[in-house]
């Protein structure tokens, strides 16, 4: 029994096959060197045609061996945790801590409240003392509808809990349990129960047809002293605090139908005026972080997006062995969980599924050093989140929460706590500076994540073997490209900012986890070497300009064997991670097209803000799709369906290559006799594959005609563009 005292709660392994991934990368680096020695050994005469074009791919190359050399170093020493569970419930059950639980939701008709109140359910329902939970719902959209999907919640959540405890079923989240679980018609216990829980559908039902509605009815408003705040609310983004402790797990009346204690559920909408920036998810998350000290003031906080729910009851107990362990423990500050989604296809049109990142990359910037925080499925130390330093004497003083009680009534803390969450509090504060989440940047997260390790705290990478949070996928290319292009603009702004790893971690973070952040923070910057290559060349071929070697040159051999090499290596590392050969695919396509919309747009729009023309503008990603729309999804046919210029600039690369392609194909049959396509061998294959690449665009431009397809003025915009571009380089 001493002896199992002082084992420790996790532990930490290293990933196999590693020597492996280093010989391929040794090879690599030897290949990329032969390719430089033939760039400066073959730089073509000052008046010679194509030198400025070979130049520019010289860079390009430069930049993509440099961006190589850095998703190397993440990839170089991947770490793995696994967590005792056992030893955790066996040292400290009796004296387990608070949890706090932040949902965030913006705005009900993007993120139905439905869906918002699946996710709420699923983190009350933790395998975990209900009475050291307290849930909180920051909802910024401020709609009435979304706080009486919350008391219909607070009401279901008495028949809920119980009977997944009783049961243990996973997940438990309802509308998704529901949406797989079979009737036990040959279990009379469970069956019993089952027609109880199954009022989840009249209760859905109910909310549905109030959102549809668009109102609440008087019948509904009288339910609950809650909804007369809405008799103040001039708009969304005008309105007082409103707080509404719908459980409070203190009160005796807080019982579930078997007599057991609720979690505490509370909802809040922050107050929110039009002279007042309210910094989007940070702000929003800072007020909870306020709010929750005065209700509960749990030490540990987790945070989740409305559309993230819980898919492991145990994920608690896995966050706090790291939290809790005697040895290291007292130096974590955040724990991270991967972000995985539960609506993806067999093939993942639009590469959302980030398993390679999350797989592969994530535990690489574990072994470095620690995780970025990737704003949600995140268990926080409190202090952390106060802007509270690391210390080597820092011990935490678990018993401290524990014996920490509120004396309060319901309704005066609801009073007490709304001055927390109005506008006028932060003002001649540090909250969005040093304390709370990072304002000012469109992916506050990473940013509040690199000030976290700054002040010494270490995070942790866990990925447990049943995913411990599930959310939704974008279902349309659209809603994919702007999600990346919002990321790659906050990660360079990062970048090019104050708050840079190489600037803010010097002598703080390691100098290897300051690089492996720099894997994300460039994102943007890839757009420039990739458009680059994906038009000079082509444009080369249209000329009769060659940019590569000979096919008959050995020079070719260091083109080829990188090509062949890094991208076998790719997909053999994306199928060993659960993909398949046309997820990969998919996934090479959504690469290029992220680098040449997303990025190149996330690039122009920071220089533009530097510049004083545009502002910061929080666009929340759609969690629902039509009918028409989830089809197609499901069918695996990409969706277009709207003009944008995103859509103007793949139309454009990909007509452009096509023109180009064909081009280079007649030079080569017009001259077989003179061997032209030895000269043209390496242009007509990048051409091919981009024109391969690229089918799904020429499908959406000339052979669909669903209302999914690409809009004719983006065909007449792109035909336009591609061959005016085509006309200057042959002229």
């Amino acid at each position: 029994m001493a002896k199992d005292e002082n084992l420790p709660l996790f532990a930490t392994k290293l990933a196999k096959g590693r020597i492996l991934f280093q010989f391929y990368s040794l090879l690599i680096f030897v290949g990329i060197c032969f390719i430089f020695v033939y760039r400066l050994s073959h730089i073509p005469a000052k008046k010679e045609p194509g030198r400025w074009a070979w130049m520019g791919l010289f860079f390009s190359e430069l930049w993509f061996s440099f961006y190589w050399f850095v998703t190397t170093i993440v990839r170089w020493n991947p770490i793995y945790r696994n967590t005792f569970k056992d030893r955790l419930s066996h040292r400290y059950e009796k004296a387990l801590p608070g949890i706090d639980i932040f949902v965030c939701t913006a705005d009900p008709v993007i993120e139905p409240p439905v869906m918002v109140i699946s996710t709420v359910l699923s983190v009350m329902a933790y395998d975990y003392p209900p009475e050291k939970l307290s849930v909180y719902l920051s909802d910024d959209g401020g709609s009435d509808l979304t706080f009486y999907a919350m008391l219909e919640a607070s009401r279901f959540s008495k028949i809920w809990l119980p009977f997944c405890k009783k049961f243990k079923v996973e997940p438990r989240s309802p509308e998704a349990y529901f949406r797989t679980a079979v009737e036990p018609l040959g279990e009379p216990v469970m069956a019993k129960d089952w027609s109880t829980v199954k009022l989840y559908e009249d209760m859905k039902k109910r909310i549905e047809n109030t959102t549809k509605l668009g109102r609440i009815s008087e019948e509904i408003s009288k339910e609950h002293k809650g909804f007369n705040e809405w008799i103040f609310v001039a708009s969304r983004r005008d309105h007082q605090t409103i707080l509404q402790i719908l459980i409070d797990g203190r009160e005796s009346e807080a019982m579930d139908i078997q007599g057991q204690t609720l979690p505490t559920l509370v909802y809040l909408s922050r107050e929110k005026r039009p002279q007042y920036h309210h910094h989007f998810k940070a702000g929003a998350m800072n007020a909870l972080i306020r709010v929750s000290s005065r209700i509960s003031n749990s030490p540990i906080i987790l945070n989740v997006d409305c559309d993230m729910y819980s898919n492991n009851s145990m994920s608690v107990r896995d966050a706090l062995c790291f939290f809790m362990d005697e040895e290291k423990g007292n130096e974590v500050g955040f724990v991270q969980f991967p972000q995985a989604f539960e609506n993806l296809t067999k093939n993942d049109v639009y590469s959302s599924s980030l398993n390679v990142l999350m797989e592969l990359e994530m535990p690489g910037f574990d072994g470095n050093g620690g995780p970025c925080y990737i704003g949600t499925g995140c268990f926080h130390r409190r202090e952390t989140l106060s802007g509270q330093k690391y210390s080597k004497i820092y011990k935490a003083d678990w018993k401290r929460w524990i014996n920490r009680s509120v004396e309060d009534s319901t309704s005066v803390l609801e009073e007490t706590c709304k001055v927390l969450a109005s506008c006028s509090y932060e003002e001649n504060t540090q909250w969005g500076k040093e304390i709370g989440l990072k304002y000012d940047c469109a992916v506050e997260d990473v940013l509040t994540g690199i000030a976290m390790q700054c002040r010494g705290w270490r995070s942790i990478y866990f990925t447990p073997e049943r995913k411990g949070f599930l959310g939704v996928a974008p279902t349309t290319l659209l809603q994919s490209l702007v999600q990346h292009k919002r990321w790659s603009e906050g990660d360079f702004h990062i970048f090019a900012s104050r708050h840079c790893p190489f600037v803010l971690g010097y002598k703080k973070i390691p100098l290897k986890l300051q690089l492996t952040y720099c894997m994300n923070l460039l994102w943007a910057a890839n757009c420039l070497a990739t458009l680059y290559y994906v038009i000079v060349p082509s444009l080369c071929l249209l000329r009769g300009i060659s940019l590569f070697p000979e096919i008959t040159n050995s020079w070719v051999l260091a083109f080829v064997f990188v090509i062949i090499v890094h991208r076998a290596y790719s997909l053999g590392e994306f199928v060993w991670f659960g993909g398949t050969f046309k997820g990969w695919w998919n996934d090479q396509r959504m690469w290029l097209y992220k680098r040449t919309t997303s990025y190149f747009f996330g690039f122009l729009d920071y220089i533009l803000k530097r510049l004083g023309f545009t502002n910061s503008a929080f666009v929340i990603t759609t969690k629902v799709a039509g009918d028409d729309v989830s089809q197609r999804y499901e069918q695996e046919v990409m969706e277009f369906g709207t003009s944008s210029p995103m859509f103007t600039i793949l139309a454009t690369l990909a007509l452009l290559n096509a023109i180009c392609f064909v081009s280079g194909l007649k030079r080569v049959i017009a001259d077989v006799e003179t061997l032209v396509w030895e000269k043209f061998a390496l242009h007509i294959l990048l051409c091919g594959l981009l024109v391969f690449i690229n089918l799904p665009i020429y499908q959406g431009l000339f052979f669909r005609k669903d209302v999914a397809s690409l809009p004719t003025s983006v065909t007449y915009q792109s035909t336009m563009f591609a061959l005016l571009a085509c006309a200057i380089a042959v002229y």
